[in-house]
């Protein structure tokens, strides 16, 4: 069972970027390989409900369950102890990726406020891009009433792409907004 994007990419993508690359093979036409959404939770060195919420959240957005960050050192400014909870994090791959990056594109993305278009410079340099959301709630699947505070996630796409120019290619052939 292949999604709508999966489809597009196979039958049409997939075809263009081979032939504005100029590649030789099909295979060397990159491809996304895994999509991370991360949640950073300072606030739940205070508040252990904090981390069940997140958890609960990025469940309904992936639609897989999350597992928890602990903390790697002790910081005492911060009231942070080694192997406490910080932050949860899901990998998407496969079917699930491209659903979810569907629901970005298509449902979530339009929903932000005065929204302009993401920036090009947020490649790594080896074709991976990287998105900062303010708030949960731009998801569908978040109920407004029952959050119990607005929280951000980071998106990284993770790509086969060499360099960043082919990666923006391939995010602008699925229609990605970028900034003009």
């Amino acid at each position: 069972m292949s999604t709508r994007l999966q489809k597009i990419y196979n039958e049409e993508i997939k075809n263009s970027l081979k032939e504005k690359m100029n590649y030789k093979s099909s295979m060397e036409v990159p491809h996304i390989v895994k999509i991370t959404i991360n949640v950073g939770l300072g606030e739940a060195v205070k508040d252990k409900k904090v981390i069940e919420q997140a958890i609960g959240d990025i469940e309904k957005i992936s639609g897989q369950k999350p597992i928890v960050t602990k903390a790697k050192k002790s910081i005492a400014a911060f009231s942070l102890r080694e192997g406490m909870p910080i932050g949860c994090k899901v990998t998407l791959r496969k079917d699930k990726m491209y659903e979810f990056l569907d629901r970005l594109i298509s449902v979530a993305i339009p929903r932000i406020r005065d929204f302009r278009g993401f920036s090009k410079k947020s490649f790594d340099g080896r074709g991976n891009y990287t998105l900062g959301i303010k708030e949960q709630i731009i998801f569908p699947e978040i109920d407004y009433e029952k959050i119990d505070s607005i929280r951000g996630l980071d998106i990284s796409i993770t790509t086969s792409a060499k360099n960043d120019d082919e990666a923006r290619l391939l995010l602008e052939e699925f229609n990605f907004p970028f900034r003009r």
